[in-house]
């Protein structure tokens, strides 16, 4: 059986997630969890249940490794979980299968550099930080868009209206509208 899996950080990404789902279906998976948080969060409910899931002969698809995991150690230990069960990962591109040794080879060559990317990013990311306190520039972390939706649709549950929300959060209102349609896009797919 092809068991899905599909996740995005925010649940902003709506196009990247849809996409993700479609891929899932057109490879066959037969079930996909799915979810929409960072992959940095200790808990992944979703991913969880998946790996649960899994029987011997089983393989976990995903479209992409940086939507399973941001790291090495985090990458290895699914799969060593799926494998402690009789069953692979399988990722869509790139194309690998840690069912055979090649694919195990590659798992783990991109898994490294997907980890080396990540590591090289937060490094210039802290230098552009730094950059910008010691000329006086930086304004502290803007709310992500997880917080900001999670606001928006505090907000929204207390019956304000889109042009009071956007005016309250200082953001547009089209954003306030985005938040709110996939919201409920995402509700209906899920019943």
């Amino acid at each position: 059986m092809k068991i899905g899996y599909a996740r995005t950080s925010t649940i902003e990404q709506i196009a990247g997630f849809e996409a993700q789902l479609r891929d899932l279906k057109a490879a066959g998976c037969d079930r996909i969890f799915q979810e929409q948080l960072s992959s940095v969060d200790a808990k992944r409910p979703q991913l969880e249940a998946a790996i649960d899931y899994a029987r011997d002969g089983d393989v976990l698809v995903c479209t992409k490794l940086d939507r399973l995991a941001r790291s090495v150690a985090d990458v290895v230990a699914i799969e060593a979980k799926l494998k402690a069960k009789g069953a692979a990962l399988r990722v869509m591109d790139p194309a690998m299968d840690t069912s055979t040794p090649a694919g195990r080879l590659t798992f783990n060559v991109l898994a490294s550099i997907a980890q080396f990317e990540r590591e090289i990013m937060l490094t210039r990311q802290r230098e552009g930080i730094a950059k910008a306190k010691s000329e006086g520039k930086y304004k502290g972390r803007k709310a992500t868009a997880r917080e900001q939706a999670d606001k928006i649709l505090a907000l929204h549950a207390a019956n304000l209206k889109a042009p009071e929300i956007a005016a309250q959060l200082g953001i547009s209102e089209r954003s306030v509208y985005r938040v709110l349609a996939g919201t409920a896009k995402i509700l209906k797919q899920a019943a």
